[in-house]
């Protein structure tokens, strides 16, 4: 069980139909209010902070124009009231992937 407020790695991150989906959702979010068209590649990791819901970080691989490419997604999420919201999306500097 994850301490409120704590950061914590999410266990499965590979398998986890969930974390795709939030990461799938957050390249779509970023490509909407960018006018981007990056292509959701595959999940690197995942942690996930408890607040009011759960706020995940996750890293997220993507082709860009054929290249692929590291970015590290937050997601909140309140799954009572059906909302969710990609909070940041941002490009992870090359040297450290």
């Amino acid at each position: 069980m994850a301490a409120v407020g704590g950061i914590t790695e999410c266990k499965g991150t590979e398998n986890s139909l969930e974390i795709d989906n939030l990461a799938k959702f957050a390249v779509d979010e970023h490509n909407k209010k960018q006018n981007a068209l990056l292509e959701f590649g595959k999940v690197v990791n995942a942690k996930e902070q408890v607040v009011q819901g759960k706020m995940y970080y996750i890293t997220i691989e993507v082709k860009e124009g054929g290249e692929n490419k590291t970015y590290e997604a937050k997601v909140w999420v309140k799954p009572w009231e059906d909302f969710k919201e990609l909070q940041e999306f941002k490009a992870v500097d090359a040297a450290t992937s």
